[in-house]
């Protein structure tokens, strides 16, 4: 069977090198030029996703990935904050953990690899054709295939033809991220973060969530000859959220993004000490993106006819990093097809595949989008109210992904 995959992003590589693995004839196309040059800073891999990876690539790129992550289970429990640094809240203990950090950088380079000669960079492609089927590409010849699987994302051209339109839609929500190294904040505020990831969530839609990734310090496994980690040292990358309004901060970049959205959370009387994460940032890091989102109804994801082409991924179930749960999720779709295709013929594989990719889908997507809803509800009226009830209920969400 030849499989061609269009989108080489965490869920196309996984996908690409599951198949592989399994003797499967496949291509995986990417507009891209380089593995590296991708958006987003880091990843949580559950147990669950972690189990799916084991079942797509080689003992090695595993041990290499975990030499690379940064153990939960080392970390210190989450905290919730207010918008003046008070803590107000604490998560479970994670001693028990088996989730896993790593950064996404590390983590597509390790999938490209195993993908190998199989994977083409720099070939964009423009559409798909059900005769064949066929991937269809601006400035080269067609390629046929016996299964086409978008994995292009948010804005999948596979997803776009199977729908007939957008399979998600804007969430309500910008969001801003950045890099900062611990040892560039002051240690009052060192102290304050510790060891640990954190959110803060105010009245006004304004939210600030700080991860503390260490891959050298907090090893999941103690290889340094496997490590390949783009994070060195202790660093908190962190993600601020503001309601669409905010969406005129997209168009700036570098410093005067940076500047401009300290302002921001300034006017919504942030405590200086809450912001210092952001003001230490690296003004390269720092980034803005909206939150797409698709239907949490399983019902409503996959809205076509199981065929020759599908898709997988944010291409079908768009999901926010609210929850931490979108690539892993993005790599139980690639392992559940590849199981699929292994054990029965293309059609019923695929039916099978997106029967469990709805059900998927709708987990994560519910769970994202509680904290989602509970952002915008600090923009009303009740801001305040709404936002003395959410921090419990995100205590209480950690504790169920976890």
């Amino acid at each position: 069977m030849r499989v061609a995959v269009v989108g080489g992003g965490i869920g196309g590589l996984a996908l690409g090198a599951g198949l592989r693995r399994r003797g499967f004839e496949v291509t995986v196309f990417d507009r891209h030029t380089d593995v590296t040059a991708t958006g987003g800073y880091h990843l949580t891999l559950d147990d669950r996703a972690q189990s799916a990876l084991t079942e797509l690539v080689e003992p090695k790129i595993m041990q290499r990935l975990l030499a690379s992550g940064s153990a939960l289970r080392l970390r210190e429990r989450d905290a919730f904050w207010d918008r003046r640094g008070r803590l107000l809240w604490q998560g479970p203990d994670l001693s028990d953990s088996g989730g896993v950090d790593i950064d996404r950088i590390t983590l597509r380079a390790l999938l490209a690899e195993a993908v190998g000669d199989d994977l083409h960079l720099g070939r964009t492609v423009s559409g798909v054709s059900q005769e064949g089927p066929r991937v269809l590409f601006a400035d080269a010849a067609p390629v046929s295939a016996d299964l086409v699987v978008g994995a292009d994302g948010a804005h999948s051209v596979v997803a776009r033809h199977l729908a007939g339109g957008p399979t998600n839609s804007p969430a309500g929500i910008i969001g801003f991220s950045g890099r900062t190294r611990r040892a560039d904040l002051s240690p009052a505020e060192q102290q304050r973060l510790r060891s640990r990831s954190g959110t803060a969530i105010a009245p006004h839609g304004a939210a600030l969530y700080v991860g503390f990734l260490d891959p050298v310090g907090n090893a999941a496994l103690d290889a340094p000859e496997l490590r390949m980690s783009v994070t060195t040292g202790p660093t908190y990358i962190w993600g601020a959220m503001l309601p669409d309004p905010a969406d005129s901060l997209r168009t700036l970049r570098g410093r005067e993004l940076q500047t401009a959205l300290l302002d921001t959370f300034r006017e919504r009387r942030w405590a200086e000490r809450s912001l210092e994460v952001i003001a230490k940032a690296g003004p390269d890091s720092v980034a803005a993106f909206r939150f797409n989102a698709a239907s949490t109804r399983a019902a409503d994801l996959a809205p076509w006819p199981a065929g020759r082409i599908t898709a997988l991924g944010d291409a079908v179930h768009a999901t926010p990093p609210t929850a931490g749960m979108g690539a892993g999720a993005a790599i139980r779709d690639a392992a559940s097809l590849v199981k699929h295709l292994s054990e029965t013929d293309c059609s019923t594989a695929v039916e099978r595949f997106e029967a469990e990719m709805r059900q998927r889908g709708s987990e994560v997507l519910t769970l994202a989008m509680k904290t989602v809803k509970g952002i915008l509800a600090t923009n009303t009226p009740l801001g305040a109210a709404a936002t003395a009830v959410l921090t419990p209920l995100m205590a209480a969400a950690v504790r169920l992904r976890r």
